[in-house]
């Protein structure tokens, strides 16, 4: 079996470098992208050198001027970003079709079977680093392993405008001395937990039989004793699509009952309608939900199969959701779960053509 080749490429604050290169004044300055602190915003990135104040994404952007009153904070431009994550796209197609992007400036590749420079990951990383930094003027680090948790690992260990390589031979090494708050999938519920027990690192993790996991960690504990032997199985998928079309929106003053919240379905409502007109027929609108943000950050979804789209079954679903913490409102979205109706061979033929 060949062994796999993959780069974790994550570009470095990516919406605030979009606008420092577009905007140079700002550069060297704390810049945070985000809602205004008057309108109850929320931080989506800041650069570096707010990050040094302690600024960080999904903070609020009230909280966010008051560990850094010299802060900017400028709005999204949601086009600009997705423009220049189209040129990066373009960019790693230049290499492999082999492309699973998480997000607008992060993606996996696969270039196990690319034939530039001879099939060295590391070159082929260097190359796009280079290409990236010389088309679009902004920087971005990339991490290079025989497979995605790794790789990922990797790409964040010399951030920001790095690259690190962890090779077959380094893998056994490299993951023993690793914290187990690393592990892909451990939050903070599972981190606790592996701290009661006295395992802290993955080399104390790997002390533990397969079956031992599995009694304290559930089938969550067969990835724990993998992961803790540098072992991921996962292929790099090209074949994303779109799991759902929603719309929301944060309320400059809370809502304060359920009553003010169902009060805002009719205009939500208008707009998830446009867009889901705009979808192509390979999608089927399906289950709706809702999602509620309460005043104090923390928020419920709520979905229901066999429930229509229409106002009453929102409204429905809002109450039942709003129940649920009773509190004032920051934050109300509503959505649909999509049904892809292509099948294996016409998402390749679709991919294909692109």
């Amino acid at each position: 079996m060949t062994q796999r080749k993959i780069i974790h490429v994550d570009c470095d604050c990516f919406y605030a470098a979009i606008e420092m290169r577009d905007d140079p004044r700002l550069a060297g300055k704390p810049l945070a992208v985000g809602g205004s602190a008057e309108r109850r915003g929320v931080i989506a990135t800041c650069n570096y050198e707010a990050r040094a104040y302690g600024v960080r994404s999904a903070m609020s952007s009230r909280h966010a001027v008051k560990l850094c009153p010299d802060l900017t904070i400028v709005k999204p431009r949601m086009d600009a970003y997705k423009e220049a994550s189209r040129e990066i796209q373009g960019i790693f197609r230049e290499y492999t079709d082999l492309i699973e992007p998480l997000s607008l400036d992060e993606a996996y590749l696969d270039v196990s079977d690319c034939p530039h420079f001879s099939g060295s990951a590391t070159r082929i990383a260097q190359d796009i680093r280079r290409k990236v930094s010389k088309r679009l003027h902004i920087t971005v680090s990339a991490g290079v392993a025989p497979n995605k948790f790794l790789a990922k690992i990797a790409s964040d260990w010399r951030k920001p405008d790095g690259l690190f390589v962890i090779t077959p031979a380094q893998i056994e090494d490299f993951v023993a001395a690793l914290p187990v708050t690393k592990l892909h999938g451990v939050g903070k519920v599972t981190a606790d937990k592996l701290a009661r027990l006295g395992i802290d690192s993955c080399l104390e993790l790997r002390e533990w039989t397969k079956l031992a996991l599995v009694r304290e960690f559930g089938s969550f504990g067969e990835r724990l004793y993998s992961l803790a032997r540098g072992i991921d199985e996962r292929v790099v998928q090209n074949d994303s699509r779109r799991q759902s079309i929603s719309v929301e929106n944060t309320y400059e003053a809370d809502l304060p009952d359920l009553a003010s919240c169902l009060g805002k379905l009719p205009e939500l409502m208008q707009t998830l309608a446009e867009r889901i007109g705009r979808i192509d027929s390979s999608y089927r609108p399906g289950k709706p939900f809702v999602k509620v943000k309460f005043h104090d950050f923390t928020q419920t979804t709520l979905e229901q199969a066999g429930a229509g789209r229409d106002l009453e079954s929102y409204q429905q679903l809002l109450g039942q959701a709003f129940a649920r913490g009773g509190k004032p409102v920051r934050l109300l979205g509503i959505g649909v779960r999509l049904l892809d109706l292509r099948g294996a061979h016409e998402q390749l033929e679709l991919f294909n053509d692109g």
